[in-house]
Order: structure tokens, then sequence, then C-alpha cells
């Protein structure tokens, strides 16, 4: 008989299936050979018995100007592209399938709109991508038919297998702005010259000024060896061609019980940190190409504090995207 007891450094209670600390929900599941305890913080096991401590909060690594959204914000209103050939910088996001990209557009929509929107559709379940083609998004700046001087390309999302998935061949075309909007990817093989949606004659417009890789914190440690390798195949495609690379880490409230209590957190969290250290390891990007941020979920109003980090993380975006072309 499994006991149903946790012990911390400073409690000791019983229930059947929740326990309340201050700020958290532990919740387990019995199996005939499993007792999971579900939560964000350590767990060891001793003969059954749990010992849980939350991993402690560091100091601040990061400075974010917390409460001065206005500052960033009014610098994404004012930004026009020196190059004038170029109307919109191309921000490519690519990623394991369900990792939030297109979450991550709607939340930059949400932000700069001032409400949520749901531009892209997404997909609260699926741990398959829901996006099925190549498809670029216009932000919407003032009234109908005016947009930002920048836009974000959704592509289907990296999974195991040769038969799943966007390719990364496909990938380096549409990079090349090879690709057209609406060609829906085929796994099995690689966008021709004679397809319809083939561009023979990509402008600077058509080619990708950004590659941004979206990864859920969630999932870090759990990438497979040859989704690993797809991403870094990516990312070496953009290197030959000279185009600045970041990373965002999403789903960083279901990450950490810290966070998700208080998203000003974020840079105090011990697990997010190493979490990105992970990430940077993993593909090679440096720590300070690396953002995390929260994706408007579940929320039915913007927050100050999300808008915060998401615009930590767009800033950087239109500076590197700025600088690729003006060195064209």
């Amino acid at each position: 008989m499994w006991p149903q007891t946790i012990h911390t450094s400073t409690q000791h209670w019983t229930d059947n299936n929740n326990y309340r600390t201050g700020h958290s929900s532990l919740k387990f599941s019995r199996s005939k050979s499993l007792l999971a305890l579900l939560s964000t913080g350590t767990t060891e096991v001793m003969g059954g018995w749990f010992s849980f401590s939350s991993p402690p909060l560091i100091e601040e690594w990061r400075k974010i100007p917390w409460g001065h959204k206005e500052r960033d914000l009014q610098y994404v209103e004012d930004y026009q592209p020196h190059n004038e050939e170029l109307r919109q910088l191309r921000i490519l996001l690519y990623g394991p399938a369900g990792s939030g990209k297109s979450s991550f557009v709607n939340s930059v929509d949400s932000l700069l709109q001032g409400r949520i929107t749901r531009q892209a559709l997404v997909d609260a379940t699926s741990g398959d991508s829901f996006t099925a083609e190549y498809r670029t998004f216009n932000i919407q700046k003032g009234g109908p038919g005016t947009f930002y001087p920048f836009a974000f390309t959704d592509i289907v999302g990296l999974q195991n297998g040769t038969n799943r998935g966007v390719g990364v061949e496909d990938i380096k075309q549409a990079m090349r702005g090879h690709v057209k909007d609406g060609y829906n990817f085929n796994p099995l093989s690689t966008i021709s010259e004679d397809d319809h949606s083939y561009n023979k004659t990509p402008t600077l417009n058509d080619k990708v000024h950004v590659l941004v890789c979206v990864v859920s914190a969630n999932t870090v440690n759990l990438l497979s060896p040859e989704t690993a390798k797809k991403m870094r195949d990516v990312r070496l495609k953009a290197r030959d061609m000279d185009i600045p690379q970041l990373a965002i880490l999403t789903k960083i409230d279901d990450a950490c019980l810290d966070v998700k209590r208080d998203i000003k957190n974020v840079y105090m969290s011990k697990s997010l940190k190493k979490k990105m250290e992970e990430l940077s390891t993993l593909l090679c990007i440096p720590l300070n190409c690396i953002f995390p941020v929260k994706n408007y979920h579940s929320e039915i109003y913007t927050d100050d504090d999300i808008d915060t980090l998401i615009l930590n993380a767009l800033r950087p975006m239109i500076d590197s995207g700025e600088d690729l072309v003006n060195r064209l």
C-alpha cells in the first residue's frame, strides 16, 4: 500500500489527491507499479515516500523594465526600415510541433492591438503540428489596410520521422524567399521549381530577415535527437545565408510554479535559467539571444507584465532584422 503523505522541510500533511502550499497545488496518481507526483518542483523517491522542494529563487540575473511597457511599445510603434526597398521585415518562426509558434503570433498581435486576438489558429491539445501551410501574418496598425513594417511567417512544426512535419530543405527554400504564401508542405518531398507555389524571382521582401526558434520550456530536455538535429541543421542553413537567429522559450508559467504565481519571477527562477542554458547548449545559441515569454492562452484581457516580456523578445527581432537589411 503506497503511503499518501508528502513531507516538506516545513510542513507535513496528508490528503487523498491534492496538496497545497502557499502558491502551488501538487497532485499524484497511483498505478500498479508507479506513484507519480505531478509538479514542477523537485521530487525525490525514497521507498514510496516523496520529498518535495521548490527550487529557490535566485538573484535576478537579467534586468527587465517592469512597469515601463510604454517605452518599448513606443519603440515598436516608431520603427520604420531604413532600407527603402523593404516593405516589411520577415520573421520566420520554426521549432517543434506544439511549441507555441502560432500562439506567439497571436500574443504579439494582442499586445499591439491592446486586446486578445486570434489571427493564427492554434490547437490546445494536439502534439502534432496544427499549422498546415506556409503563411505570413501581417499585424494591423491603425485602420484597415495599414500594417506594422514587420510580419511573422509561421510554418509546420518539426517532428520525428521523414514523413511528418516540415523538412529542413523546405525551410531553407523559405528563407531564400522561394516559397509563396499558402504552400502546403509535403514531408515526403521538397518544393520544386515546377511547383506553382515556387517563387522563382524572390525580392528582398520575400526573403527571411530573422530566424526565431520557438521551444516550450516543458520540453527542452525532452527533445528527441532527431528533432534537435533538424533544428541545428536549420540554424546552419541560416548561418550560411547570414540570417540573424534568436530563440524564445514559451510556456514558462507551466514550467515553473514561481513564475505561474508571479511572472516577474522569470529571471529569478533557477529552473528556468537552467532550461535556457540547456537550450543554448543544445542549439549553440548564445544565452543573450534566448528570451522567455508567456503567450496569451487563458487570458481574456491583455496584461502589462506579459506584454513586457513579449516586447523584450520582439525588440531584438526588429533590431536584428534591421541590422541585416542595412548590410545588404
